[in-house]
């Protein structure tokens, strides 16, 4: 056996290639309180339940007192209006997950109506559980979704209408009050993404923020979820998916009783889950109460508003439609690459997250904003603006025409192994190669693929990826 002090050294040598996760320098997939206490009270939290199985209730109640009460908690912030229900979940994909699971069961034949700029953990529920997706065109300006667009996209097919709280693209909330209305005018569900801004909004709009309304207080929203391991500042993964009765919720709960063994209750789609990440948000939650939480989306108002307006200052930059939350997404003008701004960002110590461009949104660099982040708006911002001054110098990245057409002739239903390791070899990443340190010529070369194409590479690049 390998002493445990040699493990958690090597372990501590892996992590060191990792992004940081605190100090509010990768400004995506994290989330920073910036306050160190709430990390330890979670790891201590989740140590003390982690052998706990929230498979079933009644071995272990805690878990269950826990869960009502992150559920209560969660209902009282978005609404509190009577009858609410709700379960916590391991992410905002599986609370994306379920309200359509939950919504299957109304038609034959389903359908989902949903903007295009809807999470793509829409796109994979539709894809599990076989229903038809219809995606609604956003106003090109705006990004937000078409209220009548939507309403004329609902057939007797549909089973489930989404709208973002706000999307995760661009930042951006959409008109949930006219898109629930046309939804509950057909007798439609209405869920509300509110993942990465159910935690956040309603304490912006208690410092003032003009935050139009998206809870269970809007006639027409049947469920909302929102992930506790976002602006909760919980650590990873707790979300919550809440229903307006506990009638709607029934349907994605699943039981079986048609084998030898114990009667299976499940009201996720786990089974076996550990209590350690529901206790940890139970007591990061019980910590912070609403006070911490104010306290916090303050800063993050705060940080938010210096970062945009030092974007808007900086020549050739411009933020994307008119973001109400903690995200924000920015393109440039024809004189630098942006994929080359974030390599630049990279090396100066910042991660940014590239978006490619898709129908009228173009290429793109997205910020997640956190507490952390407050007090290093000046570096970031100087540190942006040297990053794009370092682009325009660079010039323009190219694609080699030939690997262009190389790539323009690939078809993704019958790309072969050999194709694939061709591609990866042009674009530098061939076997053995590893990540390269500038990832702008392989975003460049991604770019030139059409989507469904795209998807195919990465798939198998991240198969490639997972091979021990």
């Amino acid at each position: 056996m390998k002493p445990p002090e040699d493990v958690l050294a090597e372990l501590r040598a892996l992590r060191a290639g990792d992004l940081p996760t605190h100090g509010g320098r990768t400004l995506a997939y994290v989330y920073d309180s910036g306050l160190s206490e709430v990390d330890s009270l979670g790891a201590a939290a989740h140590a003390l339940a982690s052998s706990a199985n929230g498979l079933d209730p009644t071995a272990f109640p805690s878990l269950l007192r826990m869960e009502n009460d992150l559920v209560r908690a969660a209902a009282r912030l978005l609404g509190d209006v009577p009858g609410v229900v709700g379960s916590v979940t391991s992410g905002g994909t599986e609370s994306c997950l379920l309200a359509v699971l939950a919504a299957r069961e109304d038609r034959p034949s389903p359908s989902i109506v949903l903007p295009t700029t809807a999470h793509a953990a829409f796109h994979k529920a539709a894809h599990l559980f076989g229903l038809r997706r219809i995606d609604v065109p956003v106003d090109p300006v705006t990004f937000r979704a078409d209220p009548a667009a939507m309403a004329a996209a609902i057939d007797d097919s549909t089973v489930l209408v989404v709208a973002s709280a706000p999307s995760y693209a661009h930042g951006v909330l959409d008109p949930i009050t006219e898109i629930a209305a046309a939804a509950a005018a057909r007798g439609v569900r209405m869920h509300v993404d509110a993942c990465i801004g159910g935690w956040v909004l309603p304490y912006f709009a208690r410092l003032g923020a003009d935050i139009p309304p998206f809870g269970f207080r809007v006639p027409g929203v049947t469920s909302i979820s929102v992930d506790l391991h976002k602006y909760a500042y919980c650590p990873k993964g707790t979300s919550v998916l809440l229903h307006a009765s506990a009638e709607l919720r029934r349907s994605h709960y699943f039981a079986s009783a048609s084998w030898p063994g114990y009667t299976m209750l499940n009201t996720t789609i786990q089974s076996t889950r550990s209590g350690g990440p529901l206790a940890a948000a139970w007591a990061v939650v019980e910590h912070l109460g609403e006070d911490g939480y104010l306290q916090l989306a303050s800063v993050t108002r705060e940080a938010v508003a210096r970062i945009r307006e030092g974007i808007g200052e900086i020549e050739g930059l411009r933020v994307l439609g008119d973001p109400v939350s903690t995200l924000l997404a920015f393109t440039g003008d024809d004189g630098f690459d942006l994929f080359t701004v974030a390599d630049e960002m990279k090396a100066r110590g910042w991660y940014v997250q590239p978006q490619f461009a898709s129908g009228a949104s173009p290429v793109n660099l997205h910020l997640t904003v956190t507490a952390a982040n407050h007090g290093s708006e000046p570096e970031f911002l100087a540190d942006l603006a040297a990053s794009v001054a370092a682009a325009r110098a660079a010039g323009p990245v190219t694609v080699d025409p030939a690997v262009a057409e190389f790539v323009a002739a690939l078809d993704p239903a019958t790309l072969t192994p050999e194709q694939f390791a061709g591609l990866l070899a042009a674009a530098g990443l061939g076997s053995g190669a590893g990540l390269p340190d500038r990832m702008a010529p392989v975003n460049a070369l991604l770019a030139t693929a059409p989507p469904p194409l795209r998807e195919r590479l990465l798939l198998e690049f991240l198969g490639a990826l997972y091979t021990p």
